[in-house]
């Protein structure tokens, strides 16, 4: 039995069992997989349902209608109905991040570009569960906001934190003991008295009215008041959530579409100064990457130059606009690396000579010379100032240097750096410098282009650094290209570059750089537009610079923004006749071929106007071949014609000046048209150049295109190089995107023939090639189909819902439309994989669906629903409207939208109406026009609009050709069914809300069909989910949970029921597969996650019926819980069926329930002891069960109590599910068992437990107990052995389950409770309390210390793993990468990255990764480690509080029963418990109220029946009456003068709690390392207290017999401190022992135990004969008694039998009128009075004597010893002991006279400061052949102890008499121990 588990002993296994038989949790592939039993009740006889199996669920929407809402249903409103405003169609405007929104200039724009702008501009269209929050997705326990739920919480005061100082304690008692007496002459208790008089110390507060009668109900009333006063309402609130990942109910909200931007730079441009200041110097700033050979950035220029040097071109430079006066830039790098440079290229009005001759300057004269050289900085001067005059508006290329970024970026180190300045010059950049990896993720993967490689660089974290760039190196005139700039740049990266041997151009350029704030001032975007906020417009600004991306980018258009860049190259003028040498290229953008019609659209570079009519380029001196290195920024119009066109105009520039010579000679023409079939003619160019002026007519045509009668340079060759980029969101510049996106125009417009390309396609073409418009844009670059994801699917979406109109016929391009979708959808989930949530849900698609899509207008002359429509094009009357739509429609249900909205209702006469007449009969049969190409055809049909005004929905369509679909478009659909799913839900939830049906019945929301549709489609996924499971498994993971969360979502906006019956369809398809399948926890799991997600729904109590009364069944029927099958002959009546129907799996509940219902079957099945292979799934569906409870336990909705009862009764079956569990719960009891003790015991005492001074056995034994007893009640201790039959639960797993069953507790009916309490038999309550037991070890507090220590060790652990994680990072690439991964989970999910992955996305956020985590976490503060204590403090006391609740019910239900005795020992088990646990004094005051009322009712529970109990409580009481707060000892005093007045009252004696407390208090402080005695002094003081003041008893001999057993137990605890004082001293240790072991004669019990621990003692320290000696007397006394109780011949009659051995043992006679008789029960009860107990004392004394080597008293021993073994003819036992004899007999023949015994020595002490033991002297028994040295030594360090360290030890050796030698009184200041050496 000792092996069983305490648990296990408690338990009937036929409970266990017939459970078992019950649930079926066989998941094998046998066939007793699912067994047909009465699971629960039944719905008629013959209906059963098991637990695998979902039962029927109601029809939710019937039983609302039958079951209306009562009319006053106050708090409970809530939980019948959904709100009426649940869900909400919102139109957000979009944030704009400029002060004016980005729209084209033009009023008249073609249908595509309206569609673009309509895209940017238009509001959010969101549609908005009010509620959402409120579900378990986002339970406050999983977020931050646990801190905030926690705040306001009280302190609980513990003692185990309260403990008082050990050094003043200790002080305290030094103090005590050197005014202590003399032992020898005071008789016992005399000088205990003296040190402290009991009678004038003070008592603690007294409890009001405590010795009043009042009747128990009256006590249990005001009892249960108290207790439920200032209660905490949250329990979660102060329980940690499981540590489990991210929920996967949590469905992120995704973030808003906009503008990408990388990592952000700012760089400011501060001075640039030469040696010598004679001209304008013009400078711009670009970013390359020489790694991927790009410019990576648009040129920022800036004019760093004086008003005076800005002066000397004033006749050629018009006013400048503020725009073009910026000196600081903001820079955006997406993909930062190693290889990005900042080059900088110097510019200088054109002058004779080449480069380096007007460079020469520069490099020879220095500032410091100027006056030595004053005269030809004069004349260069002048120089200058003639050729601005003549040549301002020229310049040509003079300089350039670069900054190598990254280097900077390392240079100025992370943000902990303190260096701000960085000189920088040719030496510094020349160097290789070290590979730095830090915490920055590069962004998105690009397709094949990703390196792995690739170093990531992190822009965002280093601190600003001002730069000074003091070199510059000359341009090359045949140099100038690009090429050769990065064949520049890599040669910098190299130690031996060829620059460094170049001669410089000596300058200063300072400039700052640093990451650019989150939100600067005074910024204009690259098209000039103000960006929020701009207070003051005449501020210098700082300009946004354009980023060319390294690589694509995948993020949407959401501005309008349209810019072409134009790049001349390079010229070949060489076979040129004529001269041309001094070239510059005019470059202007036309809308016309005249002269005029150059459009001002080029931006401005640096201190000029915004925008001008050209640009030109910069000359090379005398080159017939130049190369150019400019760039031309054109901002172009939204709408273009074939007319506009790109012209560039050839120059030869005369440097000189000669008469009637021209400044600028044009030596060549040529061009660009800007449209080519329609489309943006972008991309490399190398034209042929005109000699002449192009003809008319000439822009339509290329220049390749040979004129007749043109002269071209070369020979029609091409000699010009240019190259035109656009950045666009208008133009796709993706030929399959553009053709579909014409041809959808063309029937927009209705608008044939369409020219594409070089086709002419006419209507009759039309169907054919928009089919195959739509299956190529598979073909379509990536990039573009991101780029214009919006617009797009707008579009596809629109040919599903609007079959176009073709020549007459109806098109049906819904089936083409859904391939097409599923295809794009599916290519960017495959390359975009980085782009993803959690659930696989790709961002970009994600926000699509939440923020763009509407649902699209479903007739010709209206808009799709809210502002701007999403079909809305120039035929429709929508864009008069878009003009000045509303900010936000927000709920605007008004009837004025009947205008634009067929759905909602107008005036009967409105053209919807016919419309509706002529369209919307449903005659024709749905199976013939489902898959249909074309449909019937009408007059009405042949209108001009081109669209068929249908009443198609989308999600109907949508629903019809997912069920459809078949092959791989079935596959790609199933891939991507989120998707699909999320857009028909919104596309439901659109329609509904406008067309009014938000507010109607939930059966005629949706037509059957389409109802049809959905059902098939729910079973065929839930069959592809069951049979694929083990194959693909991550596709099924992400299918399955798309489904659940469709479900999820339909339960809000469809029949409830409905969505029941779907689940049901789920739930059936998965129990057929688990019969066949030997390993189902896969499957199981994924069921556990679908539920999870069904579950989190916002109204998931509302979906439960939580207000609707079970129907009783027909008949009883076993339950779940077994809490009936054991007949409790309570209650048999129907309404206690219905009770009992609560509380079990029934089939009702399960059905009413339905939700409820499924989550409580499965935990039950997995929790099942007998599930095979679902161990692993425990935490999962505990955490599930969990998470519901504590959501709704922070519900506001559900604050109230009422309500949160009707909740609670949701889960009232897990009470019995949970008591099923016992022997499976993890035993948090262990931790008593394992210490011996209590844990209220202070931390520090487990490390001490080897110094306690009484062995642990006999320490435990004073109190009349075996060892078990302070920890736990015999009846459960859980054995630690293999005894134990099922596979223990995790503790987290059991600490979830119990703080779940502690919820439903704390929050249900009460009266429910004790219904329910009242059917359940003996054995079924024992279980409850045994789980309440449990529940009170769980939820113990564990005390600042504890949190202190865990803290250090874990912040240790924690910098071990950040060492080796960053090792991982360093080392391999596979680690890093799986950090990438991990990290880049959180980042998606958090809200403040975006699409693509903004600047927080693109690096490792320090915050975000693990190890930060954990060191934040751990690393706590001494303020964290404050709140933590204070967080477990409360949950303790809460946890407690509801125990003691519960405990009272059960009271209350019991104690009208027969059978309440065994049940009411089991509360009182749970109750001394909780005393034994570390408790809060709020606690215990209430524990104590309730175990005086326990008392009060049932005395005779403890004078009659539980021995052991009244033992254990009167321990528990005296422990808390020396607690150090006042509150407990007030309590305790209370409780424990109160039991001794009952003890008294039942028999005018109150001989057991004496016997009892006395007891207890010996082992109290005989145990306890942290006891203090003042405390109890205290309390006993109190306890008088009561007895003087108690009228009632007053006259009778109660008030005596307390105040006697105070003053008894006052002189135990005075012994037994003085016995701690002096554990040091051996010697006086043993002499207090026994004083106190004389003290006890007449109480049997204790004298034996006071022996043993002599005997123990003397064994410890290798004194043998004493120890015998002790045994003995013990011996002697069990004798004594034995003979008082037992006649037995064989026995010995006495002590008189031992005076053989000594004859001390005469001591030990009970012939005092005193001695209390054996026959009283408690009285010499323990296991040594008896014959067995006195044998053994016997046997040990035999074995101490023969190992002192006294062997004549072995055999007088065994004199006494053989008349017993042979009474009992036990011949084995009389074998050994005369073997023992001959034994003994031998050795004293072989040893004599060689034998010794023992050196004594006599001691004397003198000295005022011994204290007591001044003028004391003392024989000491030392080893034999011990010298004098050796105890000289061992005593001087006693004396010291005992005097402080102050005493002067002198050591004198004695031949003549001892007395002669003491000192004189005037030398007893000085303290002498004095030594004499005795022969023996």
């Amino acid at each position: 039995m000792a092996e069983r588990r305490a648990f296990a002993q408690k338990i009937s296994r036929t409970v266990a069992a017939e459970v078992r038989k019950q649930i079926s949790g066989q998941y094998g592939g046998s066939p007793q997989l699912l067994k047909n039993l009465n699971i629960g009740g039944s719905v008629s006889h013959h209906t059963t349902v098991p637990l695998t199996e979902a039962v029927e669920p109601v029809d939710l929407e019937e039983y609302l209608s039958a079951h209306p809402m009562p009319v006053e249903s106050g708090p409970l409103r809530d939980l019948f109905e959904f709100p009426s405003d649940d869900i909400e169609v919102v139109y957000t405007p979009r944030e704009c991040r400029t002060l004016v929104s980005a729209v084209p200039e033009e009023s008249e724009m073609d249908p595509h570009v309206r569609d673009c702008v309509r895209s940017y501009t238009e509001d959010w269209a969101i549609v908005n569960r009010k509620y959402h929050k409120l579900g378990t997705g986002f339970n406050p326990n999983t977020l931050d906001k646990q801190k905030e739920r926690q705040k306001g919480l009280p302190k609980q005061v513990f003692e185990s934190d309260e403990a008082p100082d050990g050094n003043s304690y200790q002080d305290e008692q030094d103090d005590l003991k050197r005014r202590s007496m003399s032992i020898d002459d005071t008789p016992r208790g005399s000088w205990a008295c003296s040190i402290f008089d009991l009678k004038n110390s003070l008592p603690d507060a007294l409890l009001p009215n405590l010795l009043d009668r009042t009747p128990n109900e009256e006590i249990d009333h005001h009892n249960e008041d108290q207790r439920k006063s200032n209660r905490h309402k949250e329990l979660f609130a102060l329980h940690p959530a499981p540590d489990e990942e991210e929920p996967i109910e949590r469905l992120s909200v995704p973030e808003v579409p906009k503008e990408h931007f990388g990592q952000r730079l700012l760089v400011k441009c501060l001075s640039l100064k030469f040696e010598i200041e004679i001209e304008p110097i013009f400078a711009s700033l670009a970013l390359y990457d020489v790694k991927e050979k790009k410019k990576i950035s648009e040129n920022f220029y800036f004019d760093l130059n004086s008003e005076q040097m800005k002066g000397m071109l004033r006749p050629h430079v018009p006013p400048a606009a503020i725009s073009t006066l910026a000196r600081s830039a903001i820079f955006s790098i997406t993909y930062p690396s190693q290889d990005v440079f900042l080059v900088i290229k110097l510019e200088k009005v054109l002058q004779q000579g080449d480069i380096g001759e007007c460079a020469e300057p520069y490099m020879i004269f220095k500032e410091s010379d100027a006056a030595k050289n004053k005269e030809k900085l004069e004349k260069l001067k002048c120089q200058a100032e003639q050729f601005c005059q003549r040549l301002g508006k020229y310049r040509m290329p003079f300089a350039w240097t670069a900054i190598h970024l990254m280097n900077i970026v390392s240079s100025a180190g992370s943000l902990e750096r303190d260096s701000t300045e960085v000189e920088v010059g040719t030496g510094e950049r020349k160097g290789s410098w070290s590979e730095r990896r830090n915490s920055s993720i590069v962004g998105r993967r690009s397709l094949e282009r990703t390196t792995s490689g690739d170093e990531a660089c992190n822009l965002t974290s280093f601190r600003p650094a001002t730069l000074t760039v003091t070199n510059f190196f000359k341009q090359e005139g045949d140099r100038l290209s690009d090429e050769d700039l990065y064949k520049f740049l890599a040669d910098m990266r190299r130690p031996s570059s060829v620059l460094r041997r170049l001669r410089p151009i000596t300058a200063q350029l300072k400039i700052d750089i640093s990451p650019a704030p989150e939100n600067p001032h005074y910024c204009l975007t690259p098209e000039l537009l103000q960006v929020k906020l701009y207070p003051d417009s005449r501020v210098r600004p700082t300009r946004e610079i354009l980023e060319f991306p390294a690589r694509d980018v995948y993020v949407p258009n959401t501005t309008y923004r349209n810019l072409l860049y134009v790049y001349p190259q390079s010229l070949n003028f060489a076979n040129r006749q004529g001269s041309a040498r001094n070239i510059t290229v005019k470059v202007q953008f036309m809308y016309g071929e005249d002269p005029s019609n150059a459009m001002p659209v080029i931006f401005g570079k640096s201190s000029c106007p915004e925008f001008s009519k050209e640009a030109y380029t910069a000359v090379v001196y005398h080159n017939r071949s130049p190369d150019f290195h400019e760039e031309i920024k054109i901002k172009l119009p939204a709408t273009l014609t074939d007319h506009h066109h790109l012209l560039f105009t050839f120059y030869h520039v005369s440097c000189q000046q000669k008469q009637n010579t021209p400044l600028e000679t044009p030596v060549g023409y040529t061009w660009i048209p800007m449209l080519q079939n329609g489309r943006l003619k972008t991309g490399q160019f190398c034209l042929p150049v005109s000699l002449e002026k192009p003809p008319q007519a000439y822009s339509v045509l290329s220049p390749e295109v040979p004129l007749p009668g043109m002269k071209w340079v070369d020979n029609h060759k091409g000699v010009f190089n240019v190259e035109v980029v656009a950045v666009s969101s208008l133009h796709t510049q993706d030929p399959y995107l553009d053709k579909f996106f014409a041809l959808v125009h063309a029937l927009d417009e209705h608008m044939f023939p369409v020219r594409i390309g070089d086709m002419r396609i006419m209507e009759n073409n039309l169907e054919n090639e928009l089919k195959s418009s739509i299956s190529a844009l598979n073909s379509s670059q990536l990039e573009p189909v991101v780029r214009f994801l919006h617009l797009l699917l707008d579009k596809l979406i629109l040919l599903v819902v609007r079959p176009p109109v073709i020549a007459g016929q109806i098109v049906n391009l819904g089936q083409a439309s859904f391939e097409a979708m599923a295809s794009i959808i599916n290519r960017l989930h495959k390359n975009l994989d980085g782009n993803q949530d959690q659930h696989g849900r790709n961002s970009l698609l994600a926000s699509y669906i939440y923020y763009v899509f509407r649902l699209p207008n479903t007739y010709p002359n209206s808009p799709s629903p809210g502002p701007g429509g999403l079909g809305g094009s120039v035929h429709y009357a929508t864009m008069a409207r878009s003009a000045v739509r509303p900010a936000s429609l927000n709920l605007n249900r008004s009837r004025s939208l009947s205008n634009s909205n067929p759905d909602i209702s107008g005036t009967p006469t409105s053209p919807d109406d016919e419309v509706r007449s002529i369209i919307g009969s449903k005659a024709t049969d749905r199976s013939c026009n489902r898959m249909s190409s074309h449909t019937e055809t009408s007059s009405f049909l042949q209108t001009l609009t081109g669209r068929l005004p249908t009443k198609k929905l989308f999600h109907e369509e949508l629903a019809l050709q997912w069920v459809v679909c078949s092959g791989s478009v079935r596959e790609a659909a199933l891939q991507q069914a989120w998707f699909f799913f999320e857009l028909m839900v919104k596309s439901m939830v659109h329609h509904l809300y406008f067309a009014d049906k938000l507010e109607g019945s939930r059966k005629h929301r949706f037509p059957e069909r389409f109802m049809d549709d959905v059902n098939a489609l729910v079973s065929t996924i839930a069959g592809d989910i069951v049979s694929r499971f083990q194959k693909d498994t991550e596709m099924v993971e992400r299918l399955n949970t798309s489904l659940a969360f469709f479900l999820n979502d339909l339960l809000s906006i469809m029949d409830r029921g409905f969505v029941f019956s779907l689940i049901k369809t789920c739930y059936k398809q998965v129990s057929a597969k688990l019969y066949n399948i030997p390993n189902p926890s896969n499957l199981v799991s994924l069921r556990l996650d679908f539920l999870r997600i069904v579950c989190s729904h916002e109204h998931y109590v509302t979906l439960n019926l939580p207000c609707s009364l079970l129907t009783p069944p027909a008949s009883p029927s076993p339950s779940v819980s077994s809490a009936t099958s054991q007949s409790s002959g309570f209650s048999t009546n129907v309404q206690d069926q219905k009770i009992a129907n609560m509380f079990e799996l029934s089939v009702p509940f399960r059905q009413q329930h339905y939700l409820a219902g499924l989550v409580l079957t499965e935990l039950a099945v997995i929790l099942d002891p007998d599930a095979e292979g679902l161990f692993g799934l425990h935490k999962k569906v505990i955490n599930m069960v969990h998470n519901l409870l504590s959501s709704h336990d922070s519900d506001p909705r559900y604050a109230d109590p009422q309500v949160k009862a009707r909740v609670a009764m949701l889960y009232l079956p897990l009470i019995g599910v949970i008591m099923e569990t016992v022997p499976q719960l993890y035993d948090f009891t262990e931790s008593h068992n394992q210490r011996g003790r209590p844990s209220c015991v202070a931390v520090d005492d487990y490390e001490s437990e080897g110094g306690s001074m009484i062995s642990q056995t006999v320490a435990m034994a004073i109190a009349g107990t075996s060892v078990h007893q302070l920890a736990r009640p015999s009846s459960i201790i859980l054995s630690s052995s293999s005894g134990r039959q099922h596979s223990t639960f995790s503790t987290e797993s059991s600490r979830s389950l119990l703080i779940c069953l502690l919820w439903v507790l704390k929050n249900a009916d009460e009266s429910v409770l004790q219904k329910w309490f009242t059917d359940l038999s003996v054995l079924q309550l024992n279980r409850l309390l045994d789980l309440l037991y449990l529940c009170v070890s769980c939820f113990e507090y564990k005390g600042k210390k504890v949190f202190e220590r865990m803290n250090s060790l874990t912040f240790k652990k924690s910098k071990d793993m950040r060492a080796k994680l960053e090792e991982a990072i360093l080392g391999s690439i596979g680690a890093r990468q799986e950090m990438v991964r991990r990290s880049r989970g959180q980042l998606e999910r958090s809200p403040s990255g975006s699409a693509f992955g903004s600047q927080e996305n693109l690096r490792w956020r320090k915050d975000m990764t693990h190890w930060r985590q954990n060191t934040e976490k751990l690393d706590k503060s001494r303020a964290e480690i404050e709140h933590e204590a204070l967080i477990d403090g409360n949950l303790a006391t809460e946890a407690n509080l509801i125990i003691l609740d519960t405990l009272e019910i059960v009271v209350q239900t019991v104690s009208v029963t027969e059978s309440k005795e065994s049940i009411l020992g089991g509360v009182l088990k749970v109750l001394l418990h909780s005393m034994a646990c570390n408790q809060s004094a709020l606690y215990l005051q209430h524990c104590f109220a309730t175990q005086r009322a326990l008392v009060s009712k049932f005395p005779e529970l403890l004078f009659e029946e539980e021995t052991e109990q009244c033992a254990d409580l009167c321990l528990r009481l005296l422990r808390h009456c020396s607690s150090s707060i006042s509150t407990i000892r007030s309590h305790a005093s209370a409780s424990l003068y109160l039991l001794m007045r009952q003890n008294f009252e039942i028999g005018n004696n109150f001989a057991r709690v004496k016997m009892q407390v006395t007891m207890s208090l010996s082992s109290l402080v005989g145990t306890s390392q942290n006891f203090n005695e003042e405390f109890l002094r205290r309390s006993l003081k109190t306890i008088l207290t009561y007895a003087e003041e108690d009228l009632e008893l007053r006259e009778t001999t109660f008030p005596d017999q307390v105040q006697d057993l105070v003053f008894n137990l006052h002189m135990i605890l005075s012994d037994t401190v003085k016995m701690k004082e002096h554990q040091e001293d051996p010697e006086m240790l043993i002499d207090l022992m026994y004083r106190i072991a004389k003290g006890y004669q007449n109480s049997p019990d204790l004298r034996l135990t006071w022996l043993q621990n002599m005997a123990g003692k003397h064994s410890e320290r290798s004194n043998h004969a004493e120890s015998a000696q002790c045994l003995v007397h013990s011996a002697a006394l069990v004798a004594e008694y034995l003979s008082m109780l037992e006649d037995r011949k064989y026995l010995p009659v006495g002590c008189v039998t031992f005076q053989n051995i000594s004859s001390n043992v005469l001591e030990e006679s009970a012939v005092s009128d005193d001695v209390v008789s054996p026959d009283e029960e408690g009285i010499c009860s323990g296991k040594y009075f008896t014959e067995a107990g006195l044998v053994g004392l016997l046997e040990q004394a035999a074995a101490s004597f023969s190992m002192a080597g006294m062997y004549e008293a072995v055999n007088e021993v065994y004199k006494v010893l053989i008349p017993i073994h042979e009474a009992n003819r036990d011949a084995k036992k009389l074998s050994t002991i005369h073997g023992k004899l001959q034994e003994a007999f031998s050795k004293i023949v072989h040893q004599d006279g060689k034998r010794m015994f023992g050196t004594y020595f006599r001691v004397g002490f003198y000295g005022t400061k011994f204290g007591d033991l001044d003028e004391q002297e003392f024989v000491y028994k030392e080893p034999a052949i011990t010298k004098l040295a050796e105890i000289s030594h061992r005593l001087e360090v006693r004396c010291l102890w005992l005097t402080s360290n102050s005493v002067n030890c002198t050591f004198t050796v004695f031949h003549q008499p001892f007395r002669s030698c003491v000192p004189k009184a005037q030398d007893h200041q000085v303290s002498y121990p004095h030594i004499m050496f005795l022969c023996s």
